[in-house]
């Protein structure tokens, strides 16, 4: 599952793959969390924008009012599941980040982790949307990462941006075929739990992992 990322100047990370960005301005967010409106590349028929979406989506089916939205997707079922299977075919978009958080259980502890690329550039998470909300999708986490947690978002490489937003491929088939970046991590504090607390800070590395 991911549950918290880091986002910060979307718009000057992303200005040379989407045409336009649609009311989103270059912010620092250190605790990006469900429910909040975050920037997404989409794709349009003259080319990519940078749109502010909500995080966690709502099913149509469900009745009710209190249904917690729905924040991952898992690739290894997306075909399967009702609420995701046509989305991942005609709703595809992609999350920036600068990096995520992750969790590791530790007896009844819980440590938080950051996650970023190994060579310092932005992360490009796999989503799809319904309306105005999207969801990240998820997969078996990689090498050490498993050391972490089971799961890790599905992270593309830029090149393979625009293919995975071209509804003429298969989403799913070309997830799980493409290349994935290697990511590199360390502890953080535990500040980061509470959703509040938004301060570059909270991406400092705590000790040698």
């Amino acid at each position: 599952m991911c549950g918290r990322y880091v986002v910060t100047n979307s718009v000057s990370k992303t200005k040379k793959i989407v045409k336009k960005a649609i009311f989103v301005e270059d912010t620092q967010n250190f605790n990006a969390h469900p429910y909040q409106k975050l920037p997404i590349i989409k794709q349009y028929k003259n080319g990519n924008t940078l749109e502010n979406m909500k995080w966690g989506i709502i099913p149509k089916w469900a009745k009710d009012k209190n249904f917690k939205s729905l924040i991952n997707a898992r690739l290894e079922t997306i075909d399967e599941k009702i609420t995701f299977k046509n989305l991942i075919k005609k709703f595809r978009c992609i999350a920036i980040a600068d990096g995520f958080y992750e969790w590791k259980r530790d007896n009844n502890d819980k440590k938080p982790f950051y996650f970023t690329s190994s060579d310092q550039k932005p992360l490009y998470i796999a989503g799809i949307f319904d309306g105005e909300y999207f969801c990240l999708i998820t997969e078996k986490a990689k090498k050490k990462i498993t050391e972490i947690h089971h799961r890790q978002p599905v992270i593309l490489n830029e090149n393979d941006l625009n293919d995975y937003l071209n509804l003429v491929n298969s989403g799913s088939e070309f997830l799980k075929d493409c290349a994935k970046q290697d990511l590199v991590f360390h502890e953080v504090s535990k500040e980061v739990n509470k959703p509040s607390n938004n301060y570059g800070n909270l991406i400092k590395k705590l000790t040698n992992y």
